[in-house]
């Protein structure tokens, strides 16, 4: 099976320190979609891992984030692109919960949803949170530019040293594709 993870703000749309709250605030970063288009194309199976931390903070509700879902549903459709599933972790920093990241839990639903092994599953994030609960799974973690990416890289550049690093969602996904034989680009 084909399989990849992703982390929602700072990879498919524009991240913000004070949340995205709200689907007009919700703005795909751009070449992302067409990028989740052409994995979807190329038979793979597409999950976001996101924490969410502004439900617990009061900034908006599990409906909201449903309707932000719907929206990015909705502008897939024209690339050919869809989410397979959303895995959110809607606790904050102090909530002392399993799943926020770097906490591995998001990522064991996943394995037990799928039913699979995680080694080498790509993992795309912006953070180093996004990295260290890859890493901590046996994935295989992967830094995007996008987002909190270039603070992260700036700041832990020694730690990454051995992360593959690309400017954005679509840069990643055109090798991946091209490594395989399967890129459409």
């Amino acid at each position: 099976m084909k399989f990849i993870i992703l982390d929602r703000d700072g990879v498919i749309n524009e991240d913000s320190d004070a949340f995205v709250k709200s689907p007009a605030e919700f703005i795909p970063i751009p070449g992302s979609l067409e990028a989740i288009g052409r994995l979807s194309q190329a038979g793979y199976t597409i999950v976001v891992a996101t924490n969410q931390s502004g439900i617990a903070r009061g900034y908006y509700d599990q409906a909201m984030l449903q309707t932000m879902h719907d929206k990015l549903a909705t502008l897939l459709i024209p690339v050919g692109g869809h989410i397979d599933a959303f895995f959110v972790c809607p606790h904050g920093p102090d909530d002392h919960c399993d799943c926020r990241k770097p906490k591995t839990g998001l990522f064991q639903q996943i394995a037990t949803q799928y039913q699979i092994n995680l080694a080498g599953i790509p993992a795309v994030g912006d953070s180093l949170r996004d990295l260290q609960a890859a890493i901590t799974v046996g994935a295989k973690p992967i830094l995007v530019k996008t987002g909190k990416g270039q603070r992260t890289l700036d700041k832990y550049k020694q730690e990454l040293l051995a992360i593959p690093v690309y400017a954005n969602l679509a840069d990643y996904v055109n090798e991946l594709l091209n490594s395989e034989g399967t890129c459409t680009c």
